[in-house]
């Protein structure tokens, strides 16, 4: 079977029409807290452990994961009659306060960036103060 491009002949699918791509985050994620700690599990699909970095600043915790489009040789004489897959800069920020980053854990299993942030001690911030 041979694959046509669709535009050679004007040949649009109908679904394009009434259900549009989405454009999908690579990093969906879910947050829960269980044993004292918050988790947060992001989904990054595609990538390997060495095109992630995961840095706090300013009581934030940034996860930036980048992935090139690498062209070697044999990619050269290939026309591509649609390329879906994703290349380039995904990050995600978390708010997180000020953490020891010491105590920051994370790991990264078969797409799945795993991160374990301690909970923060909670700090009485009211505080009364005197009229001189």
């Amino acid at each position: 079977m041979d694959l046509i491009p669709r535009n050679l002949y004007n040949l649009d699918d109908i679904f394009d029409h009434f259900m549009p791509i989405e454009k999908m985050d690579p990093m969906k994620c879910d947050i829960y807290e269980k044993d004292g700690n918050y988790h947060i599990e992001l989904d990054v699909p595609g990538f390997k452990k060495e095109d992630i970095n995961i840095e706090i600043k300013d009581g934030h915790l940034n996860i930036v994961a980048e992935k090139n489009s690498e062209v070697n040789d044999e990619d050269k004489d290939k026309k591509y009659i649609r390329r879906e897959r994703s290349y380039g800069k995904y990050q995600r920020s978390f708010a997180i306060g000020e953490v020891d980053p010491g105590k920051i854990t994370a790991e990264f299993t078969d797409g799945t960036l795993k991160i374990v942030v301690p909970k923060q001690e909670a700090v009485e911030t009211k505080r009364r103060i005197e009229i001189q």
